[in-house]
């Protein structure tokens, strides 16, 4: 749920989650998909005082047990940051401004910007994705120039169009049209791909043609 852990607060995508309580352990990383401030995230265990056993070094000189309040109130003991900041404060406040409804709109929105856009690249010459179907809103493929289509795909052609994503990534960023991202999955014997990660609230079924669109304009030379 690093990632996708969002899709908790959509009725319609909450279903992907279906099993998570079953983990003992589940990490969300609030400030990925669902754009809290950067560092917000949430580490969640199912064994009650299983992070205290963890972490707890019990320093007397921060968590003295003869204090007037009640010292459960002391959570330092129960994680790596001791003196921790206050990242649920960011979490708080964003969810009191948007509630419940508007929270899980951002990842429907998300899902439908990420469902537009692989369909977008299977219909459109010179797209190849990387997998058929997507169950998040990470979505990779490739760009096969004009001059590679139709030709044997050898270990030699698959070597051309690993060069192909890095070219067109110096493009854009000399151009400063886009920025994406590339990488190969060397375990997986895939060479460099395209990784559009789509998260921002504001973008709008007009910006993933724009991706479309512009792939082609910086790359159909190569």
């Amino acid at each position: 749920a690093a990632w996708g852990g969002g899709v908790m607060l959509s009725d319609k995508l909450k279903y992907l989650t279906k099993g998570i309580e079953r983990s003992d352990s589940v990490a969300w990383n609030i400030h990925k998909m669902s754009g809290a401030g950067i560092q917000c995230s949430a580490f969640v265990v199912k064994e009650k005082g299983f992070l205290e056993k963890c972490n707890a070094y019990r320093a007397e000189y921060l968590f003295q047990p003869d204090k007037i309040y009640d010292t459960s109130f002391d959570i330092g003991d129960r994680t790596i940051q001791c003196g921790r900041k206050n990242d649920v404060l960011k979490l708080w406040m964003m969810w009191k401004g948007r509630g419940d409804k508007a929270m899980g709109a951002r990842i429907e929105k998300a899902f439908d910007l990420a469902a537009y856009l692989t369909e977008k690249l299977k219909s459109t010459e010179g797209f190849r994705l990387v997998l058929p179907e997507f169950q998040c809103t990470n979505i990779s493929f490739w760009y096969i120039p004009p001059r590679l289509r139709g030709k044997q795909e050898t270990t030699e052609w698959w070597e051309e169009v690993g060069k192909v994503a890095p070219a067109i990534k110096g493009r854009m960023m000399l151009k400063g049209s886009i920025m994406i991202s590339y990488q190969p999955l060397s375990s997986k014997g895939l060479v460099n791909f395209f990784r559009v990660i789509i998260a921002n609230p504001v973008c709008e079924r007009s910006d993933m043609d724009f991706i479309v669109d512009e792939i082609i304009n910086l790359g159909q030379d190569l």
